[in-house]
């Protein structure tokens, strides 16, 4: 028990639920159709909660997982809070090295790993000490132990549990330092609870909503966007390992999924499967676009080729996946808009001195409420400069329409200054995507000697489209100011994006930003 009036912890999520419907199945695996009801999810977790004990895991310790998408997970997600440890998932995008950083920063008691990452796991034990290693799905790993012996032989039984609170913290998840170094942002139990509460109010989620989970679950739109709150509402979850178009299209129409997530990347990349054209989506009640801004001609082209609704996300790590909520019918009518806050939440547009912006006009998104995380792991300078008064600075750039809805204008640092004029890249990159031949756009800046900085944009054609930077510059004057137009355009192959469909646009600085704009 706890002294709070009310549980704002999610120990006690998973065996409610359990509680409430057991033989209710809450989630099904893709590639092995194993199900789960919430009573053997239960178990699972308590099992898992068991083990940890037995092995000397408690309260503030930290267990990494490293391991494509499995039950696993979420046996550690719940099972963990249970004895108030905290989870700490790997992102194994990463080198042996980039999550040494990592590692040697949220310093885990106890690793989780799979087969495919043994070798990196090796890695990374020459350089930061673990000491409990557990193997899931066969892996051999050098002095480590059998995950699904180890969870078979532990009681199934609640385990004992410390005094838990809304401030313990439940999970770290690391940004994924596309500006620096990796910050591991502290996720405390309310803001899970938050997350689960607010996105079944203000999304309409219910018992009978079936959603995919494509997308890894090292990251916050893995665990948090729609698998903790229909666990929460009891709802099912399919899961499937990794992302491949063909069989993630097939798994939608075979489980009659309702909401489905996706990002930017993998909805062009459904559009250009060759069975999209046939795909059945009758049952699904919105797909959400997240990550990263959908450009408009996306959505255009999306219900043009399928009908039905494609609603724009946003979120971040820091202040919960579901921040914005809107209808089905504002989806069409608001395009490009991602609605009003969410319920238990507030939100303000700044200016650079921390004032509110007249509507209409950009400014620094920042927000206030209980699904707000609570810092970053060991850096007080960070949650210092993110956390202000309790309003979290996203770094996001905002504005209102004269209804009150919301737009995003991209990163606040994702800004040119050329001229003395502030240039939004997302609006020049949203402009590209309107022509037919451009299917990716990125806009960098570049050093200029007179102007300060002009825009060059990295461009990748569609396929069987061509286009001249001339052509694709001109199409760009008639839409937009002067001085936003780039400079240049450079034409790609492809764009480097992270693992969760953002473009980085340090990399395409490096490759493509070292050439004196003076020179054009």
């Amino acid at each position: 028990m706890t002294n709070e009036l009310y549980p704002s912890h999610i120990a006690d999520l998973l065996s409610k639920r359990a509680e409430l419907t057991p033989e209710r199945v809450g989630l099904v695996v893709a590639e092995s159709a194993a199900t789960y009801t919430y009573r053997e999810l239960n178990a699972r977790a308590n099992r898992l909660a068991n083990l940890m004990r037995s092995l000397g895991v408690g309260k503030g310790d930290r267990v990494a997982i490293l391991a494509q998408n499995s039950v696993v997970y979420v046996d550690l997600l719940y099972g963990l809070a249970k004895i108030g440890a905290i989870l700490a998932p790997l992102n194994w995008r990463l080198t042996a090295r980039e999550l040494s950083y990592i590692a040697a920063d949220c310093a885990p008691r106890a690793i989780v790993c799979g087969p495919e990452y043994a070798g990196v796991l090796a890695e990374l034990r020459r350089e930061v000490d673990i000491d409990i290693v557990l193997g899931i799905e066969g892996a051999q790993i050098e002095g480590g132990q059998s995950y699904e012996d180890g969870v078979a032989a532990a009681a199934d039984a609640e385990p004992e549990r410390p005094p838990l609170n809304s401030e313990d913290i439940c999970c770290i998840l690391y940004t994924s330092g596309t500006t620096g170094r990796p910050k591991g942002a502290m996720l405390p139990h309310r803001q899970v609870l938050f997350n689960c509460i607010n996105t079944v109010i203000s999304w309409g989620l219910g018992a009978d909503d079936i959603s995919p989970v494509m997308t890894p679950m090292f990251h916050a739109g893995g665990l948090f966007v729609f698998l903790t709150p229909l666990f929460y509402v009891g709802g099912k979850i399919i899961m499937a390992r990794s992302f491949d178009s063909e069989a993630s299209l097939a798994l939608i129409q075979r489980e009659r999924c309702t909401v489905v997530l996706g990002v930017p990347t993998l909805f062009q990349m459904w559009m250009a499967s060759p069975s999209f054209a046939a795909a059945d989506f009758s049952a699904v009640r919105y797909f959400v676009s997240g990550g990263a801004p959908c450009p408009v001609s996306l959505i255009h082209a999306w219900r043009e080729a399928k009908g039905g609704v494609l609603r724009q996300g946003y979120g971040l790590t820091e202040v919960g996946v579901n921040c914005f909520t809107m209808s089905n019918e504002e989806s069409v009518r608001k395009i490009g808009s991602v609605g009003h806050p969410i319920y238990h939440s507030r939100m303000r547009i700044v200016d650079g001195d921390g004032r509110d912006v007249v509507r209409g006009e950009t400014g620094e998104l920042i927000i206030w409420g209980p699904h707000v995380c609570a810092g970053y792991w060991r850096n007080e300078a960070a949650t210092a400069q993110a956390l202000r008064d309790g309003w979290f600075h996203t770094g996001d750039m905002a504005r209102q329409d004269d209804e009150g809805y919301y737009y995003l204008a991209g990163r606040y640092k994702d800004m040119i200054i050329s001229g003395g004029e502030n240039v939004y890249a997302a609006e020049v990159e949203t402009v590209f995507l309107e022509h037919p031949a451009v299917g990716e756009a990125a806009l960098i800046g570049l050093p200029d000697a007179h102007w300060g900085e002009v825009g060059q944009m990295i461009v990748v054609t569609r396929p069987g489209r061509t286009a001249t930077e001339e052509e694709l510059l001109s199409f760009c004057r008639a839409r937009l100011a002067r001085y936003k137009v780039p400079k240049r355009v450079v034409f790609v192959e492809a764009l480097p994006y992270s693992p969760y469909g953002k473009v980085i646009k340090a990399e395409l600085r490096q490759r493509y930003g070292s050439d004196a704009a003076s020179t054009l």
